[in-house]
C-alpha cells in the first residue's frame, strides 16, 4: 500500500513545527478529506529558503507529503520552490496510492501559498 519512504516520512517527519517569525506562511485544506497543511518559510535576502517547517492535521500520507515537500524546497530559491509539483512530491516518496494523490497536491499548494504570502509581505522581492 505505502512505500517505505512514505512510512518513514510519516513515522519520522522532517521539519515539523512552526517558525514564529516566518517570512511566509501558507495554509491549505481539503474539507472533503479533512487534511489541513500549514507551511512556514524563512527566506534570505537572495530569495533562498533557509528554513521551512510544517504543521499538518491529517492522514499519514498528508504528513509524509508535507515532510517530503519541506525537504524538497529547503535551500532552493523561491522560483525553484514555485516549480514544485505534486507529481514530484509523490515520485520522491516512491509513489502514493491513487486515493492519496490529493495529499501531494495539498503539499504543493501549501508551499506555493507560503511563497505567495512572502511575496505579499515583500512586494519589493523579485522572483526571476
Amino acid at each position: 500500500m505505502y512505500s517505505d519512504k512514505v512510512l518513514d516520512h510519516f513515522s519520522n517527519p522532517r521539519n515539523v513545527g512552526e517558525i514564529p517569525d516566518a517570512d511566509g506562511v501558507g495554509t491549505v485544506g481539503n474539507a472533503k478529506c479533512g487534511d489541513i497543511m500549514r507551511m512556514f518559510l524563512k527566506v534570505d535576502d537572495n530569495g533562498v529558503i533557509t528554513d521551512v517547517k510544517f504543521k499538518t492535521f491529517g492522514c499519514g500520507a498528508a504528513i509524509a507529503t508535507s515532510s517530503m515537500a519541506t525537504e524538497m524546497v529547503k535551500g532552493k530559491t523561491l522560483k525553484e520552490a514555485l516549480k514544485l509539483t505534486n507529481a514530484a512530491v509523490a515520485e520522491a516518496l516512491d509513489g502514493l496510492p491513487p486515493v492519496k494523490m490529493h495529499c501531494s497536491l495539498l503539499a504543493e499548494e501549501a508551499v506555493k501559498a507560503a511563497v505567495e504570502d512572502y511575496m505579499k509581505k515583500h512586494p519589493e522581492a523579485v522572483i526571476d
